[in-house]
């Protein structure tokens, strides 16, 4: 039987970008012709995409790192290099994608709904791509770029129409194997089902799928027991069917499992006590007398399905009443709320100090000096005009930066010289 995986956290990395190459068409007679450098390929990107195809997020457990494939360098003769290949990463509708500050970046619950996590590198281009009118023969190339990399959650809310709430022992595993296909492990002792179970309820015209979400004790919603580890998959579903047990099994009364789930809902999330629900008292074979029962639910005002799962009584019309309240919850709201939160790409710059030492960070400084060799004074003086085309040394003249002091991008050391020519309209750091 496969595992249930409903919660990862996973590194994900995007692809390197390919070098460029600096390269010239070599004749005879001539030892350095034309520039035909070709640039690198961009690294691919990691994608994370809902499907229904997927039931849980088990593969991503047992392998918690991912990364897509590398750009190719380029070559002579003006042959680019080659895009590397996207990481497709698969995961189940209702998965949530959650950063290591909290923030939620996307709620995938439609079948191909998906979201780029981290962005393959950009290839570094040829010296053929620096050829300009002034600069006829650039001996100088850009190396690829590195891709995003990052760690992110994946949390998994079942995207069920109904979900059976109860205590542990209500009879929910056995239910759910009595009305649909689910075959869940059944004993009877508390605590049995360790994890969610979903099952696809068919009637004549129409089916909907339910959850067993695993026994909630008191105290789940604020973390006791194993029942706050699945109180999440309650959320999605459309109807609550609250199980509850007559038996001496259970410590509390028909009344009092109702109160204290009800409590407990609430407590995780407060609207879910007001979602459409369907009260069943299971077990009902082993009751001689259900008056006291009948008597409850008609002081709370609410109707009660008197059922016995295990000898299947009740259970036809129990269906369909949960196939009605589901559909009529669909006609009110038809589809389920998700989103993709769109990143803007962060090509800026932020300038620090570290003891002795200016510290700019940032991409756009990192992609001003990403040249092949800066010790050629060729390279070095493109470099130093690209960093004043991204305003990089204003902004360190505002901090205070003066002729003379170190300055580190990345780790790449080097003094401040102040003012430098203006920069050729070739793309520089943009382009």
């Amino acid at each position: 039987m496969a595992l249930f995986v409903d919660k990862v956290r996973i590194s994900i990395k995007g692809g390197a970008g390919g070098a460029g190459v600096a390269s010239f068409v070599r004749e005879k007679g001539l030892p350095r012709g034309k520039p035909n450098g070709g640039s690198g390929g961009s690294g691919g990107d990691v994608i994370l995409r809902a499907t229904h195809d997927v039931a849980s997020l088990i593969s991503y457990s047992r392998h918690p790192h991912w990364r897509a494939s590398d750009g190719t360098h380029g070559e002579g003769d003006l042959r680019n290099g080659a895009a590397g290949e996207d990481r497709i990463l698969l995961v189940p509708l209702g998965t949530r994608v959650v950063l290591d500050d909290g923030t939620v970046i996307a709620d995938l619950v439609k079948h191909d709904t998906q979201i780029t996590l981290a962005r393959g590198g950009r290839g570094g281009r040829g010296n053929a791509a620096f050829m300009t009118p002034r600069r006829k023969a650039p001996s100088f190339c850009e190396q690829g770029e590195y891709g995003d990399e990052l760690w992110v959650t994946l949390e998994l809310r079942l995207l069920a129409d109904a979900a059976l709430i109860g205590f542990p022992n209500a009879g929910k595993s056995t239910l759910i194997s009595r009305v649909s296909a689910a075959k869940p492990k059944i004993a009877d002792y508390p605590f049995t089902t360790l994890t969610p179970n979903l099952g696809m309820v068919r009637l004549e015209d129409r089916e909907f799928l339910l959850a067993d979400i695993p026994g909630i004790i008191e105290g789940a919603s604020v973390g006791k027991g194993l029942g706050h580890e699945f109180l999440r998959h309650v959320e999605r579903a459309r109807v609550l069917v609250v199980l509850l047990d007559p038996t001496p099994l259970q410590s509390l009364s028909v009344g009092e499992q109702y109160v204290a789930l009800l409590r407990e809902l609430a407590g995780h999330d407060e609207t879910l006590a007001s979602r459409t629900q369907v009260v069943v008292v299971n077990k009902m074979d082993s009751v001689s007398d259900p008056s006291e029962i009948e008597a409850w639910a008609a002081e709370l005002g609410i109707r009660v399905h008197l059922i016995s799962a295990i000898a299947g009584t009740g259970l036809t019309e129990l269906i369909h009443v949960i196939a009605d309240r589901v559909a009529e919850h669909i006609r009110k709201v038809p589809e389920r709320e998700g989103f993709v939160l769109h990143r803007p790409l962060e090509e800026g710059f932020a300038v620090g100090r570290d003891e002795n030492t200016w510290v700019v960070s940032g991409k756009a400084a990192t992609r001003a000096i990403n040249l092949s060799d800066l010790t050629v004074p060729e390279a070095a003086d493109f470099a130093a005009k690209r960093l004043k085309f991204a305003g990089i040394e204003d902004a360190l003249v505002e901090a205070g930066a003066v002729s003379g002091d170190d300055v580190r991008i990345g780790d790449v050391v080097f003094v401040f010289a102040g003012d430098t020519d203006d920069v050729e309209d070739d793309g520089g750091l943009l382009g």
